[in-house]
């Protein structure tokens, strides 16, 4: 009898931890029609209607959160950040480990903020300076902390690499080690990718606003495409995705940015880079790129229409070479997170979005434009060279308040010297 028992206890065991394993696979889908792809799914206007509805919500909130500016959209990243923080820090994480590790959750946060604290501080320490330059008292705090920015960073580190130290618990190291290279490896992710797109941001937001923007569109339409018309596969690590799909959306991307750029490079307020923390619309010179050209048609094209010349602003041609990035490189970024899932097993990063899955799955071809967007617009749009601006913002940030007082007078004098002279 006793023998019975065990053996029922035994199997009852096998069987929970055969279901607990089965339920961290992901299930193949089933095929419909004898297809795997959504233009042959019977449930594909289902899901559609799920997907479309949180697209809507999305695009109104991001429209309403960049119409508000510089400093909503930073904030906005931020709470991306945290999101994509949280499904990343999961995905490897251990309920049986971590009920043995009090406040081991706690320090991957520790060394989050650390991190976030570092990339922001760099970021924003010249805008921040210039918010409050009018003000003594915080201008010299704000001035100290960019000063010893570096050093309180580093021993915030420390603190956490001394507070990991002293956790190692016998029997756990190798789980411990794991989350700790786990933990540096999304903050070199995540923050790589924010760090790109605030700069970004703040060299005015039409250069974050038209990557995201194509990125956006490219994955509309690489859905819209391969719901109705897809039927040849593209890579297999992912299987819905159609060559259908691709090019239609490519097409239309390259379009879209062409045409998108002329509309958003007419809105100082887009185009103009921000100086400061504050709300409120800017107002600039827009520059050579978003002054207007009229190219005059040839001959045969006004017969036909009725255009005889366009308006043409040069940052469209850039322009051009986003959108031919975005619907031929950026995708790969989505294959690599495809990959990524697969190789543990799941089928989302999370669920906080209906019909999309988690933040970090809208998050992956993002991260591959951001560091594009920048790297493009520093070489080949950013005149190089020494600028009154750069001149300026050294002074502000490295100088004390006397040292920049002196520095004026030495100027007066030798512009005194200079006058007269002449």
């Amino acid at each position: 009898m006793e023998k019975e028992n065990n053996t029922a206890v035994s199997s009852s065991a096998t069987a929970r931890v055969r279901h607990r394993k089965r339920s961290n696979e992901v299930v193949p889908e089933p095929k419909a029609n004898g297809g795997n792809f959504l233009a042959d799914d019977r449930n594909k206007y289902k899901s559609m209607w799920i997907r479309t509805h949180s697209t809507v919500w999305m695009i109104g909130g991001f429209a309403l959160i960049v119409y508000m500016g510089h400093l909503y959209i930073t904030a906005m990243v931020v709470v991306i950040q945290i999101f994509m923080a949280k499904e990343l820090f999961n995905l490897l994480r251990k309920a049986h480990e971590d009920s043995h590790l009090p406040g081991f959750r706690l320090l991957n946060w520790h060394f989050f903020f650390t991190a976030m604290f570092f990339v922001y501080g760099r970021l924003l320490s010249q805008p921040l300076v210039n918010t409050v330059t009018s003000d003594k008292f915080l201008y010299q705090f704000v001035s100290s902390l960019v000063k010893y920015h570096m050093a309180i960073c580093y021993f915030l580190y420390i603190a956490g690499f001394m507070w990991f130290i002293l956790t190692l618990k016998k029997k756990m190291y190798k789980y411990q080690f794991g989350q700790y290279a786990w933990t540096h490896m999304i903050l070199i992710v995540v923050f790589t990718q924010s760090s790109f797109t605030v700069a970004n941001i703040f060299e005015g937001i039409f250069w974050f606003l038209i990557p995201a923007s194509l990125i956006v569109i490219n994955d509309i339409f690489a859905y819209i495409f391969g719901f109705f018309f897809g039927r040849t596969p593209l890579i297999k690590l992912s299987p819905k995705k159609t060559w259908e799909g691709f090019i239609g959306a490519s097409v239309t991307t390259i379009i879209s940015a062409f045409v998108l750029a002329n509309i958003l490079g007419r809105f100082q307020w887009l185009t103009c880079p921000g100086k400061d923390l504050s709300t409120g619309w800017l107002q600039c010179d827009p520059g050579p790129l978003f002054k207007p050209d009229n190219y005059i048609l040839p001959g045969w094209i006004s017969q036909w229409f009725a255009w005889k010349e366009v308006c043409v602003l040069p940052v469209q041609w850039h322009a051009l070479c986003f959108g031919l990035f975005a619907s031929i490189i950026a995708p790969f970024g989505g294959f690599f997170a495809s990959g990524f899932k697969r190789a543990f097993k799941i089928k989302d990063f999370g669920d906080s979005i209906p019909g999309h899955g988690g933040i970090t799955d809208r998050m992956d071809c993002q991260m591959v434009m951001a560091v594009f967007a920048y790297i493009y617009h520093q070489s080949f749009v950013v005149r190089q060279g020494i600028s009154v601006e750069m001149i300026l913002d050294q002074i502000l940030t490295k100088l004390t308040f006397e040292e920049q007082q002196s520095l004026l007078m030495k100027l007066g004098q030798i512009f005194q010297e200079r006058l007269q002279h002449s």
